[in-house]
């Protein structure tokens, strides 16, 4: 039984600010490729912008979310952000630091461990379309 490193890259295309895709068959695929019988996946989006979290991947829930943020990190605050670099997405900065850009999760019997309601979800924040570098890297004993 050895031990092993794999790291996968998926690419993905976001609608904008507010869209939330749910990533669990990436992550599922990347762990059953990699071998990996015990161990973790880490799972990370590239960008200042995105944030990576887990939820029941509902309508309601996914509606519920970007609104909840909306009062956490207001659009219409003033942020130093825009001020500095003359752009509008202060606040999607702001939401994806609160959130961050990753999650661990464990590997058992080559799965990783979520709960029956429990979905990988990338969450985009940033106020425009954007393709999306998703990154699995799994690592445990074989």
């Amino acid at each position: 039984m050895g031990f092993k490193v794999a790291t996968y890259e998926f690419k993905l295309r976001t609608k904008g600010e507010g869209d939330v895709l749910d990533v669990t068959d990436q992550v599922i695929d990347a762990v059953n490729r990699s071998g990996v019988r015990e161990g973790v996946a880490n799972v990370f989006v590239t960008g200042s912008t995105a944030a990576i979290s887990t939820m029941e991947y509902e309508p309601g829930l996914v509606e519920d979310l970007p609104r909840m943020l909306e009062r956490i990190a207001p659009k219409s605050e003033t942020y130093k952000h825009h001020l500095r670099w003359g752009d509008d997405n202060g606040h999607s900065h702001v939401r994806a630091t609160i959130i961050g850009p990753s999650v661990t999760i464990p590997v058992n019997r080559n799965r990783p461990v979520l709960g029956t309601w429990q979905q990988v979800v990338l969450i985009e924040l940033d106020t425009r379309s954007r393709e999306r570098a998703l990154v699995v890297t799994v690592i445990g004993s074989e």
